[in-house]
């Protein structure tokens, strides 16, 4: 991949983190975390799965 195609891929990481973010944050503020503890760690999961595979690519592109 060249350094290009590693930050449009960090890029959309960091859409995908933000929007996650945004549904946990509803999520905390009705409450439903309780209700449905299942989604919600499958949220948790998406967000700490996209910060690593971000992680991996800064450092395919500074390597």
């Amino acid at each position: 991949m060249t350094p290009d195609d590693h930050q449009r891929v960090i890029d959309e990481l960091q859409a995908v983190i933000e929007d996650t973010q945004r549904t946990i944050d509803r999520f905390d503020a009705t409450g439903m975390q309780e209700e449905m503890p299942e989604d919600y760690e499958k949220l948790l999961n998406i967000v700490d799965d996209a910060v690593k595979k971000q992680r991996e690519h800064t450092r395919a592109m500074l390597g």
